[in-house]
């Protein structure tokens, strides 16, 4: 019972859920998302610099004021792979107690793997036959396999959009040679997955962002992606359309968060290089996140009235 809030501290965004709960029923307050870049430059430096830290802090300072105009009476933080990874980290967490009074907690790997099958479930439901859920970001990209409600195996792999986009993507716009490398060093991160999966599921920020494109959304509606499909061939070409375009000129591209507009390519990348490993030719679009995972865990599940 009650209104509470998640905030989910990711590499490249921010993003909170708030809902109000009764009778195991949840009535959505309000559900956003700001990208904030807190693991800019982690990968060169293992550390979060000090602007990233700042920007992070004041702007989760606003959504925690936002939440409370909401009427939420809980607030949740939790981050992921920035602050698993950072040797800072700390710095971080202490600035976000002292300025907002949050105790952030850092989801592990497979405990965020968990959270984003519980999203997937609790908002598309899956049928029968086997279900792959990947959730990709900027530091990392999160799989689980499942049998219907069953989660078989879900690990982490430490590859999300933020640390290719660093790597190879050194001209603007992108050669031809520097995509092709990087997707042949993404091949290789994701060399663990094999090819079988009766329903594949897409979550994160590149996977809805490139719904959106898809449908040419001015204004994000995420009842439209929510369970929507994105094909193979759709992917690679938004990856191609992303590869010869400039930053600036990605960012006029209608339905894309012009923040995105960096890392959208390694994205994309990312996602056709899951789709091929897999053998899928489509996946479904989750907009539920590991906010939505988390919110359901901890406030509804077990509360459910028939």
């Amino acid at each position: 019972m009650g209104t509470h809030a998640v905030i989910d501290i990711g590499t490249n965004s921010l993003k909170m859920h708030v809902g109000a709960v009764s009778d195991g029923r949840t009535n959505v307050l309000g559900d956003f998302t700001e990208v904030t870049r807190l693991g800019e430059g982690l990968h060169e430096t293992g550390e979060l610099g000090a602007e990233a830290i700042l920007r992070n802090v004041e702007a989760i300072a606003a959504l925690q004021a936002k939440a409370s105009e909401l009427g939420a009476a809980t607030i949740v933080a939790v981050g992921t792979m920035a602050l698993r990874s950072a040797s800072n980290a700390h710095v971080f967490t202490d600035a976000v107690r002292e300025r907002c009074g949050l105790d952030v907690e850092v989801v592990p790997g497979e405990e965020e793997a968990r959270l984003s099958y519980l999203a997937v479930l609790s908002g598309l439901g899956t049928g029968k036959g086997s279900v792959v859920v990947f959730d990709t970001g900027g530091g990392s990209t999160e799989f689980i396999f499942g049998e219907g409600e069953r989660i078989v195996e879900r690990f982490s792999l430490d590859v999300g959009s933020r640390r290719p986009t660093e790597e190879f993507c050194k001209s603007d716009p992108v050669t031809r040679d520097e995509l092709a490398a990087m997707v042949a060093h993404l091949e290789g991160e994701f060399d663990r997955l094999e090819t079988g999966v009766d329903v594949l599921v897409g979550m994160g920020g590149t996977v809805t962002s490139m719904g959106a494109v898809h449908h040419m959304m001015k204004v994000y509606d995420p009842d439209v992606i929510q369970g929507s499909t994105l094909a193979l061939g759709e992917v690679e070409r938004q990856m191609e359309m992303y590869r010869v375009r400039t930053v600036e000129e990605r960012r006029e591209t209608v339905g894309l968060m012009p923040k995105r507009a960096d890392v959208i390519l390694a994205g994309a990348a990312i996602v056709m290089t899951v789709m091929r490993k897999l053998g899928a030719t489509e996946l479904t679009i989750s907009d539920r996140g590991l906010r939505h995972g988390l919110f359901y865990d901890r406030f509804v599940k077990g509360r459910e009235t028939t």
